[in-house]
């Protein structure tokens, strides 16, 4: 789930150019929306939904704010070009699986996708590299994670919304727990949430996922740690340590700069809030009316 800025009047003019593939999925009417400024890019919506971006031509280039945090994420993996095994939790575009594959070349990435017509649509009208060692596995995202072997990823990345809210079942202490079993000493967890206003999804998982490992940081739009605004916020955390300060770096930098709480302003934060348990899991809000 991401919000959308773009030009109307300029994307109308596209179309006019460029057909508008679209077919129906498991979760609605898939689109891919031409992008005005970039001749062979293509945002991917699931009944009018925002759900990735991919420019065919330049694969490194990351459209969505979100999705830019979650590629500093992988950036401060591992050192520069060392290849990576990276497990995709939601599939959609496949747009960071594609990331990873270009600026990590040799690196082997699976990921898990519940909605195969999807998978099929995206593989027809946005394909993949044959060179690239990237498996999508159908099935439920928790389902997929339970059969993959200890200690197998560099990265576990969850980023799955089924009608713009994360089911309850992937966001619990149980979920997070087997996300940490599957990672080496030291690999790193990355999730995409959405929250807004009291942010109590927030805090919940914020208080879930340090329930599990040593450090935590989130990132988001500064408007939405605040609660003015319903929007997209990246959680990562590792037993080994974040470079903090190079992900604040740039996140600060981006086009659209965000910010980075972590240790005790992050724990003030989440202040209260119990970890999430299988027992208790809620999916995530389901965003305003209009916020696409």
């Amino acid at each position: 789930m991401a919000r959308r800025r773009r030009d109307d009047a300029g994307r109308r003019r596209t179309r006019q150019h460029r057909e508008e593939p679209a077919e129906p999925v498991g979760g609605g009417l898939a689109r891919l929306e031409p992008d005005p400024d970039r001749p062979r890019a293509w945002t991917l919506t699931v009944d009018d939904a925002p759900q990735s971006h991919v420019d065919l031509d330049d694969p490194a280039y990351l459209d969505f704010a979100y999705q830019r945090r979650l590629g500093h994420v992988l950036d401060l993996a591992a050192p520069p070009s060392r290849p990576l095994r990276v497990l995709h939790l939601g599939g959609g575009a496949l747009t960071l699986a594609r990331y990873v594959a270009v600026t990590r070349p040799r690196s082997t990435q699976q990921a898990a996708e519940t909605d195969t017509a999807l998978t099929a649509f995206v593989r027809r009208a946005l394909p993949l590299d044959p060179g690239w060692r990237i498996r999508v596995r159908s099935g439920d995202a928790r389902a997929v994670l339970a059969r993959v072997p200890d200690g197998w990823a560099d990265v576990v990345l969850s980023d799955v919304f089924h009608g713009a809210r994360t089911p309850a079942h992937l966001t619990s202490v149980e979920f997070v727990a087997d996300g940490r079993r599957v990672l080496r000493p030291g690999g790193v967890w990355a999730a995409n949430l959405a929250d807004g206003g009291g942010l109590t999804h927030l805090r919940g998982q914020v208080a879930t996922v340090g329930e599990v490992f040593r450090e935590v940081c989130a990132v988001a739009d500064p408007a939405v740690l605040r609660g003015r605004r319903f929007g997209n916020v990246v959680l990562a955390a590792s037993d080994a340590g974040l470079d903090v300060a190079e992900l604040t770096r740039r996140v600060a930098g981006d086009p659209h700069p965000g910010r980075v709480e972590h240790g005790a302003a992050l724990a003030s934060f989440a202040a209260g809030a119990k970890p999430v348990t299988d027992a208790t899991a809620a999916p995530s809000p389901a965003p305003p009316t209009g916020s696409f």
